[in-house]
């Protein structure tokens, strides 16, 4: 049972606290239902989202076409290198067109790979926003298959964040300080790498010091060589790679402290976790990124901490088990 089922409706439910969702383990709905309800809802002023890989029948994409007709405000970034849904995306994108929203294509140069929505909604108090980031694309079918993990929050740090994002996504503005957001391709390898570098001060200082990450690829050079640094300084180093990884582990005097995991089984790992021990102050990052050069170079990606120590303890857990 997630906090959504507990709740009257989706906005009292994440009102009440960060909630953590887990696919296909639990349901997508949760998602959908957030677009949906966005939809439906009078207060709702304005819905912006990414769309990465968009199924034909697509739930999310027909509830933003719903809300564009009713006379919303819906901001759609579509991205069309999607490989193997080209096809599903471009008739989506007209589609929306047709009904009023604003579609754009991404930016030049550059893949649009990050999965987030933001819904602005007119409450007593003021305007709110609530905000979903993932590790996972918004598609009902490879969310049955695929294991991703995505926040809802309406913390306004984070609201602030993703209407940043999308004034930088929709070209209204340069690149801001984010308050929480990391970005590719502006700074978010050179992040990893000074959390890694980080866990090495600890370490000799005789601090807490670990890493856990878990991603689909592993072969971007510059991270994988300050692993190999962070290595013999004695930082235990896990790494569950479900798909490439160029990095050796288990080499004397090199990759000694470091153990690579893949797992295959029932569903396709498809999350991206990032924990950093940071001297017993704990950093929990989900990302849409992969540690490779495409990603942190070519792509418009985003990683986002998690905040509530109850669903830090949930991503340890998730960890851990792996």
């Amino acid at each position: 049972m997630t906090a959504f089922d507990r709740a009257p409706d989706i906005w009292s439910a994440i009102r009440g606290g960060d909630v953590l969702v887990f696919h296909p383990y639990q349901s997508f709905e949760a998602v959908t239902r957030f677009v949906e309800e966005a939809t439906k809802d009078p207060k709702v002023l304005a819905i912006k989202m990414t769309l990465y890989r968009v199924s034909p029948g697509s739930p999310v994409a027909q509830a933003l076409a719903r809300a564009a007709e009713a006379g919303k405000e819906v901001s759609v970034l579509v991205e069309l290198q999607a490989r193997f849904d080209e096809e599903a995306n471009i008739s989506w994108a007209r589609a929306l067109e047709k009904v009023g929203a604003h579609v754009v294509y991404g930016m030049v140069g550059y893949k649009t790979h990050c999965k987030v929505c933001l819904v602005v909604r007119q409450e007593a108090e003021g305007i709110r926003r609530y905000c979903h980031l993932a590790t996972g694309n918004y598609n009902a079918r490879t969310a049955g298959i695929y294991s991703d993990l995505g926040l809802f929050t309406c913390r306004d740090s984070f609201g602030q964040d993703l209407t940043e994002l999308f004034n930088l996504l929709t070209g209204y503005t340069r690149p801001q300080k984010f308050n929480h957001l990391l970005l590719a391709p502006l700074g978010l390898r050179e992040h990893f790498l000074a959390h890694v570098r980080k866990e090495v001060e600890h370490v000799r200082a005789g601090r807490p010091a670990r890493i856990i990450v878990k991603i689909n690829s592993l072969i971007d050079p510059a991270v994988i060589e300050e692993l190999y640094q962070a290595s013999p300084a004695g930082v235990p180093i896990d790494l569950l790679v479900r798909g490439m990884c160029s990095l050796r582990p288990g080499i004397p005097g090199i990759s000694e402290s470091i153990r690579v995991l893949s797992v295959v089984d029932r569903y396709l790992e498809h999350a991206r976790i990032f924990y950093f021990q940071n001297g017993g102050e704990p950093v929990y990052l989900l990302a849409s990124a992969d540690w490779m050069q495409r990603n942190f170079d070519l792509r418009i990606e985003i990683a986002f901490p998690v905040l509530e120590p109850a669903l830090q303890n949930r991503l340890k857990e998730i960890l851990e088990t792996q």
